[in-house]
């Protein structure tokens, strides 16, 4: 299921909003096919993602009802056990990071991060998870380099900003500017501000589960 609003995030569902004509945004969408949104809610034991995340899989928006057994069903084999643990977290409503590989309905393999955060009601109660799937796969990575490294000359809070997201997840300049890009949409923040925000909020001593940290900051600033 597709659209409403993220009970936590307060933002739109869809990835087909109008793109921000700022030019701040660099990239405009930034490439959109490579990061979405899902939720799970925990009372309906219902899954949502967005057309992105559809795509990904190999799936028209709208054509299929996502499931934990469909997940499941296009992981990698040797990831399999991997997910599982993680789906144990989801199903529980408990923050996660996990980068895995997925096979989508033409057979393709692409390597992707997926990272949840508690969804909660008015009352702080949880009611499930939500996170976005970030496409790492090395396609289209090119026409990405050329931006990253005309932006990188002269806005240095976007490079350090990059560089958490680049040792919290693992990933390369290029995946990381596109999180930082998909964000400052869903925020209407440009670009620069965001980043300057999220090193603000991540500013001090990590604690050891830095990457949930991480993970939570992302999730919540705006």
């Amino acid at each position: 299921m597709v659209g409403g609003l993220d009970a936590q995030f307060g933002a739109p569902f869809g990835d087909d909003a109008e793109p921000q004509s700022d030019l701040d945004l660099v990239v405009g969408q930034g490439e959109p096919q490579r990061v979405g949104r899902f939720r799970y809610w925990l009372g309906e034991q219902r899954w949502e993602w967005s057309d992105a995340v559809a795509r990904m899989h190999g799936y028209e928006p709208g054509t299929v009802e996502p499931s934990t057994e469909l997940l499941l069903q296009h992981k990698h084999p040797e990831d399999r056990p991997q997910v599982a643990e993680v789906l144990e977290r989801v199903l529980q409503g408990e923050p996660f990071s996990s980068r895995h590989r997925i096979i989508d309905t033409g057979g393709q393999e692409h390597w992707v991060i997926v990272v949840g955060d508690r969804m909660l009601d008015d009352t702080g109660v949880v009611t499930g998870t939500a996170g976005f799937y970030v496409d790492v796969t090395d396609v289209l990575q090119a026409d990405v380099s050329a931006v990253v490294s005309e932006v990188a000359e002269s806005r240095a809070v976007i490079e350090q900003a990059k560089g958490v997201l680049m040792a919290a997840y693992g990933i390369s300049a290029e995946r990381a500017f596109d999180i930082l890009v998909w964000r400052s949409q869903e925020t209407n923040v440009k670009v620069r501000e965001l980043a300057a925000r999220f090193l603000a909020a991540m500013s001090g001593t990590f604690p050891p589960d830095s990457v949930s940290l991480v993970d939570h900051t992302l999730l919540t600033v705006s």
